[in-house]
């Protein structure tokens, strides 16, 4: 009985499972013609078009012209642009760093040098100046930032802004103490 009980069980789930079976399964696969207008759009969506060449008119901001100047460069070429731009107003424009560094480099007047701890002093009156440090001067009631980058023998070096000019020591006596 326990046999019949259990075949009679698999006749049963047999035939409920049947009508499942022959249920019509879709395909997951699109008909050609479905497939061919997808192809198409594809095709139209992957086709590469050159892009229109660039106007040589247009300003590129990676490595533009004179890119390589520097800053001090950079600021003379501006200004010289300026000043050919505007003919007229080369008084309002006022003069270059270098130009500038050239006229307060002819008034600081240094008083000589001295070798304190195996290092170059410039001295001014009382007051010494290390290499390396920034000291100021007023030129025409405007106070400009100076630094001292070098002294070596009888002559000095100083910086305003990027430009550099080296000039002789007025008065050539060297202290050691």
């Amino acid at each position: 009985m326990k046999r019949l009980n259990r075949i009679s069980l698999l006749v049963m789930a047999l035939a409920a499972a049947l009508p499942a079976a022959r249920a019509r399964v879709e395909s997951e696969v699109s008909t050609v013609d479905k497939r061919r207008a997808e192809v198409e759009k594809a095709e139209l969506y992957s086709k590469q078009v050159k892009p229109a060449a660039l106007s040589a008119k247009l300003n590129v901001p990676f490595a533009p012209a004179n890119f390589d100047l520097t800053d001090a460069e950079e600021a003379a070429a501006a200004a010289a642009a300026l000043r050919a731009a505007n003919p007229g107003t080369t008084a309002a424009i006022g003069p270059t760093d270098h130009e500038l560094l050239t006229e307060i480099v002819a008034k600081v007047r240094p008083s000589g040098t001295a070798n304190i701890g195996g290092k170059p002093i410039l001295m001014f009156g009382s007051r010494f100046v290390k290499t390396g440090a920034h000291f100021t001067v007023t030129y025409k009631g405007t106070d400009y930032d100076l630094e001292l980058t070098q002294i070596d023998g009888t002559n000095f070096t100083l910086r305003y802004k990027n430009d550099e000019i080296t000039r002789p020591i007025a008065a050539a006596q060297t202290k050691t103490k």
